[in-house]
């Protein structure tokens, strides 16, 4: 009996090229929380450096227990995981509030040990909601999710520096244009392996291209150790403050929901759905490999959803492929002058890259949404108000801004907000007062057929 795709091992070449396209499209967003928090705590370059590189083997760590797995941890599926960027704010916000900035990232470090720890033991629990999930949902979740991260694409098409003369100038513009227009070329015109390593070799395209406009930055190539261990606690031992703590238990709430939708997403990509059990063992990895990351100068660990679009853009669908990445990120943790490899890659090129990327999440929402029953209307609403409610973040950032700091890290996420939304308003409609919820229409303001007879 052949293996499903999930658990196929592919050729070498095939495995590390793939692996390696996996660690592109998510490197941007593992580097950007530690050099955010590092920039605020008031890191030296060579503790920043560091810093990142810790983020990276912590990475490629998590990413391991979360495709091959051990015991009942580990969702077996192809599923990135990194750094996540809900943490930020309220890491900073920890900063801010610490006298002594030594004194920062040791209690950062110990909040995110005892989330993780709490978070593991009520992953069962998370998991239990698996049922409250239906098409309608997942369908709307995963659209959400393609598009909460097309503004991550955008931001990077328009230059590294937002504060910049030049950001979001015509070169900048330009090369994230040319960049998705090889990947489309490429994925029109090409077939087999070259067209599954398109993303790939569009940034390898890109970044060449890029080398006369000046905006291809190859100095921390030069400038990298060839070799360096994150040595355990080398910003200090971790310390236990409670404010911390609770503001990293939230986070990591939101960050179980995330996950939990994305492995929804991605289960329906890979055509092995996630059940109870998988998104238990799923969340156990996330959570597992948040507490064990600060231990190497990590940070909270949790999916990335910009893997999801790659991997339903190429339909390689072995977890084997995203171990290696992990294995990648691991020997970049390992080799700052690797790691640095990659970002030599410019913004604009991984923004046109990711327009492919996060768009093709987006798309695998609306597939999921034609078979979630759009005839009937209570399915229609709740489509309707949970995706207004989850692109508010995007559409309307300040919407929530006298809300508190604790909720807006809830808020503040159109995704939480969003799942949260569908799922409450799939119970409203289709589970309590059931027989109410028969009518067929198509379209929510249209009047129903007993209605419609009676006129």
């Amino acid at each position: 009996m052949a293996a499903h795709p999930v658990d196929e091992k592919l050729p070498a070449l095939k495995m590390a090229t793939s692996g390696l396209q996996h660690v592109a499209a998510m490197y941007a967003g593992v580097v950007a929380p530690p050099l955010i928090v590092g920039a605020a705590v008031g890191l030296s370059g060579t503790d920043l450096t560091f810093l990142t590189g810790a983020c990276l083997f912590t990475a490629g760590l998590a990413t391991f227990l979360q495709t091959l797995g051990i015991w009942k941890i580990g969702a077996r599926l192809p599923f990135v995981n990194g750094v996540t960027f809900a943490g930020v704010a309220p890491m900073t916000a920890v900063v801010a509030s610490t006298h002594d900035k030594s004194d920062a990232l040791p209690i950062i470090f110990g909040a995110v040990i005892v989330a993780g720890l709490l978070g593991f033991l009520a992953a069962p629990l998370f998991c239990k909601a698996v049922r409250f999930f239906p098409p309608v949902v997942t369908g709307s979740v995963i659209t959400l999710i393609g598009v909460s991260l097309l503004p991550v694409a955008f931001g990077w098409a328009q230059g590294p520096n937002p504060k910049a003369d030049d950001y979001g100038s015509t070169t900048y513009l330009t090369l994230a244009g040319i960049t998705l227009l090889i990947v489309l070329l490429l994925r029109r015109f090409t077939r087999g392996f070259v067209k599954q390593i398109a993303v790939l070799l569009g940034l390898i395209i890109g970044t060449l291209i890029a080398i006369p406009f000046g905006v291809t930055d190859f100095s921390p190539v030069g400038e990298a150790d060839i070799v360096g261990f994150p040595t355990p606690f080398h910003f200090g031992a971790p310390q236990f403050q409670l404010a911390a703590i609770l503001s990293l238990c939230v986070v990591m709430v939101v960050s179980m929901t995330e996950s939990t939708a994305d492995m929804l997403a991605l289960g329906e990509i890979v055509e092995r759905p996630a059940d109870e059990k998988t998104i238990a063992a799923g969340l156990r990895a996330d959570t597992l490999g948040s507490a064990i990351s600060p231990l190497f100068n990590g940070f909270m660990c949790s999916a990335f959803a910009q893997n999801i679009g790659l991997v339903a853009m190429t339909r390689i669908r072995s977890r084997y492929v995203v171990a290696t990445g992990g294995g990648f990120l691991v020997l970049m943790g390992l080799c700052p002058m690797a790691a640095s490899l990659i970002a030599v890659v410019p913004r604009p090129v991984l923004g046109g890259a990711g327009v492919v990327l996060f768009g093709s999440v987006a798309a695998s929402g609306i597939q999921t949404l034609v078979r979630a029953g759009l005839e009937r209307d209570n399915n229609v609403l709740i489509v309707a108000v949970s995706l207004a409610v989850g692109i508010i973040p995007i559409t309307a950032p300040e919407f929530y801004h006298s809300f508190p700091e604790t909720a807006k890290i809830v808020l503040d996420s159109g995704i939480s907000t969003g799942c949260v939304t569908a799922v409450v308003l799939n119970l409203l409609f289709n589970h309590i007062g059931k027989d109410r919820a028969a009518q067929d229409v198509t379209h929510p303001m249209e009047a129903g057929e007993e209605i419609a007879a009676a006129h």
